[in-house]
């Protein structure tokens, strides 16, 4: 079962949004996926680092200028 949850991490700069996804992280299965969502471009940059060596599927887009959307779907 897909479980889908989302993350406002709007004003947030690192490295609180990478904790508070490690958070998130640790009570999600298999398939599940977290939205994140923030205006700081350091984020996108510091979840990417954080989280390659994870079990986990890293897409990412900026829906506007200065806006990006970030999912993370555990494998």
């Amino acid at each position: 079962m897909n479980r889908d949850r989302e993350l406002d991490c709007f004003g947030e700069i690192c490295p609180i949004p990478v904790l508070r996804i490690k958070k998130e992280l640790q009570s999600m299965k298999s398939g599940d996926t977290l939205k994140v969502i923030s205006d700081h471009s350091c984020v996108v940059e510091s979840v990417t680092d954080n989280f390659k060596r994870a079990k986990v599927k890293i897409e990412k887009e900026e829906v506007i200028n200065g806006v990006w959307e970030i999912f993370i779907t555990v494998l």
